[in-house]
């Protein structure tokens, strides 16, 4: 039956992250959260930003929240970046050490993509490397001149990828301070690689094995990574350096470096974003798009579905049949799933970029206003991809962009290919096939 449907495996993440942020909004809006009310709309866009580990904020968390607003915060970002079927799942494992059926769908479906994982063990892995990389990344701050709350608060931001800074100007104070870019940089990757590319990690360094020991996946995803941060990094080093040519190098790279790591879901920025040229911007538009890698803290359309496309690409190139990746052929499930992933995000993407064009620019011929399609396109990515970066328009927006970007931070955060699985289970199997007609393309 179609009500049945409702109370899906499937659907308890999605019950559990909008319960989470209803519920953080109203912790909120209690007079001790904050120095000064907020609106609804205000605690819920916050809410949603920091479950969704986003970073988008429309009023300044330093100043407006107090210690409690800011630890309210801190738990709805820590909730929302291992996700929250994760801990609850944990809890019932260390309380009966089982794991039901229907935990392992929610939790497998989210944070591994497969089912069959055996979690238990590994669910208690995952929040004890977590909490012991949040607390060495915590200490290394406050050792390089944090204080020692503002430290353990970028600490959680930056692994869950968070993007929220105690400080007004975000992380523009310690821009050229190594020492705490490196910190910070180092956490946002570890938080973006995925759990289970974690795990194997460890186990290599524990048991001292080679490189080629680890699993294909993640080979895939650390190469990946790694080929993104290097090129991104030196192409935003050499655009900034064009851009400001008094700048040294060296700070040039390091301002590349960080932004390449921070633009792919972290959302923090040590330069103003508003007074960059338009081509450094939308190079972090590609950035955020592309996102961390599976079953982490990050969003986007990820690591793994690039290396796909890419390998589409070159199989096209040279007459493959097959879509060759890392030495081994992609299979066709995962294939078909990676491209609904990319024209599902694409589709949603300019719908919410037309929408929030025509919200806050109507219909006034160009030429009569100054165009804010960058900055809009800027805002979306940075939404759907649950970055946090922005150029600063956020605050000013209409309550309904607003609403726009809240409903852009949820599926980014779920993931578009969760919500389109959920479509499909809705959806009447087909018992026949439809006759197959050629086309011309091109």
């Amino acid at each position: 039956m179609k009500w049945e449907r409702l109370v899906s495996p499937a659907l308890l993440p999605v019950y559990a992250f909008a319960a989470t942020i209803v519920g953080g909004a109203s912790l909120l809006r209690l007079p001790w959260a904050t120095t000064q009310p907020i609106s609804w709309l205000d605690a819920l866009f916050t809410a949603t930003s920091a479950v969704c580990v986003t970073g988008l904020t429309v009023v300044d968390t330093g100043t407006r929240f107090t210690l409690w607003g800011q630890n309210t915060i801190l738990a709805l970002i820590q909730l929302g970046g291992l996700g929250i079927m994760t801990y609850t799942s944990l809890v019932f494992y260390l309380w009966r050490r089982r794991v039901s059926f229907t935990d392992r769908i929610a939790v497998g479906g989210a944070l591994l993509a497969d089912p069959r994982f055996r979690l238990g063990r590994f669910l208690v892995d995952v929040v004890v490397m977590t909490i012991g990389i949040e607390l060495a990344g915590a200490f290394l701050l406050w050792t390089c001149g944090m204080r020692l709350y503002d430290a353990f608060f970028h600490a959680i931001s930056a692994f869950c990828n968070a993007g929220f800074s105690t400080y007004s100007d975000n992380l523009m104070g310690f821009r050229g301070n190594i020492a705490v870019q490196c910190t910070i940089m180092a956490l946002i990757f570890l938080g973006g690689i995925g759990f289970y590319v974690l795990v194997d990690l460890r186990d290599m360094l524990w048991q001292r094995r080679s490189w080629r020991s680890l699993g294909w996946q993640s080979r895939l995803v650390l190469s990946t990574s790694f080929w993104l941060i290097g090129a991104g990094g030196l192409s935003l080093a050499l655009m900034e350096k064009l851009g400001a040519g008094e700048l040294s190098w060296g700070q040039a790279v390091l301002d590349g470096v960080f932004h390449a790591v921070s633009a792919r879901t972290a959302g923090f920025n040590t330069v103003d974003l508003a007074r960059l040229a338009d081509v450094f911007l939308l190079f972090l538009v590609f950035l955020m798009l592309v996102g961390g890698s599976p079953a982490s803290c990050a969003g986007g359309i990820k690591t793994t579905t690039l290396r796909v496309l890419w390998g589409f690409a070159v199989a096209q190139v040279k007459g493959r049949r097959q879509v060759v990746v890392a030495g081994a052929a992609v299979d066709t499930t995962s294939f078909n799933k990676a491209m609904a992933l990319v024209v599902c995000s694409t589709g949603l993407l300019a719908a919410a970029i037309l929408g929030l064009l025509f919200l806050e620019a109507g219909v006034s011929p160009h030429g009569t206003a100054r165009s804010m399609l960058l900055e809009l396109i800027f805002e979306a990515v940075s939404a759907f991809g649950t970055v946090g970066l922005s150029t600063g328009i956020t605050a000013s927006l209409t309550p309904v962009s607003k609403m726009v970007l809240i409903g852009l931070m949820f599926v980014g955060r779920l993931g578009p290919a969760v919500f389109l699985t959920l479509l499909q289970t809705w959806q009447e199997p087909e018992h026949f096939a439809w006759p197959e007609r050629s086309i011309s393309i091109g």
